[in-house]
């Protein structure tokens, strides 16, 4: 059987975080005491909390950057420029949710990551915000996280 489940790109630390986050939450399930989770709602968010790093975890390519050549895909660290306004942001195109340090993470399913995934520097895409109004960007650069992250400040 194959699955239909899209993998997706971790950093180690990210991974690692996880990993953590993940033993915490289950380590109260002993029996839920109610200091512990106090009513339904918590236990209720807990258990998708959990659902959600074992997909994020069982789906997962750490630390394994994509190639450097040009292209926007997850694990890349991108610079885009806001054409109507000329400004600039750099994020990671990657999971939200695995919190990769301080650096603004997109994922490529947003509007801004499903615009810009697959593009090649230089080209220029329009993505809709929720409010309906276009935007269009031009990706400036597009480099593997494991690169960019040796010239991010520390923590990131």
């Amino acid at each position: 059987m194959t699955s239909t489940t899209p993998r997706v790109w971790l950093s180690p630390q990210a991974h690692h975080r996880l990993r953590n986050e993940l033993t915490t939450l289950l380590a109260p399930a002993r029996g839920d005491d109610e200091s512990v989770v106090p009513d339904f709602a918590s236990r209720r968010d807990r258990e998708a909390r959990i659902r959600q790093i074992n997909a994020l975890l069982t789906n997962a390519i750490v630390g394994e950057d994509p190639p450097d050549d040009g292209v926007a895909e997850p694990g890349m660290v991108l610079t885009v420029r806001f054409d109507d306004t000329g400004e600039t942001e750099t994020f990671l195109l990657g999971v939200h949710g695995a919190e990769h340090g301080t650096i603004e993470v997109y994922s490529p399913d947003s509007p801004l990551g499903a615009a810009v995934n697959g593009a090649r520097q230089g080209e220029q895409h329009t993505y809709r915000t929720p409010s309906g109004t276009a935007v269009r960007v031009t990706l400036l650069n597009a480099v593997p996280y494991g690169r960019a992250r040796e010239a991010l400040p520390a923590g990131e």
